[in-house]
């Protein structure tokens, strides 16, 4: 008999890899169902995972797309961890950025009301 594939829990699998500071946040995420597995939506913080599955789950303001090259023993470094996947999520497009203050220098009375604007939306 060969021996099973290795597998580990998927939201051990997110913490090592880095994608969340707390195992806690990564099982509220895929508790939610906001994390999918080759498409499919995925419920249980338990679920086993192995390489060669893609993960698809929203982190901070973007959709990330993951393909799992490698399972981990422990939370390592930074570096170490991106060995863990490969990256699949299409880079933004510039025009996609929010219509902010540039950040060059400080922000005159009128770039403090557009930001206003921006967060409350229009006044009527």
């Amino acid at each position: 008999m060969s021996d099973p594939a290795p597998t580990q829990r998927l939201d051990k699998w997110l913490w090592h890899a880095r994608f969340f500071k707390t195992r806690g946040l990564a099982t509220k995420l895929v508790s939610a169902g906001h994390v999918r597995i080759d498409g499919d939506r995925v419920s249980k913080p338990s679920h086993a995972i192995r390489p060669g599955l893609t993960l698809t789950f929203p982190q901070a303001k973007r959709v990330r797309i993951i393909r799992i090259v490698a399972l981990s023993t422990r939370r390592g470094s930074a570096p170490e961890a991106q060995t863990l996947y490969t990256d699949l999520t299409p880079p933004e497009e510039p025009g996609q950025q929010n219509p902010r203050f540039e950040g060059k220098g400080r922000p005159s009375g009128k770039d403090r009301r557009n930001e206003r604007l921006y967060r409350t939306g229009p006044l009527e």
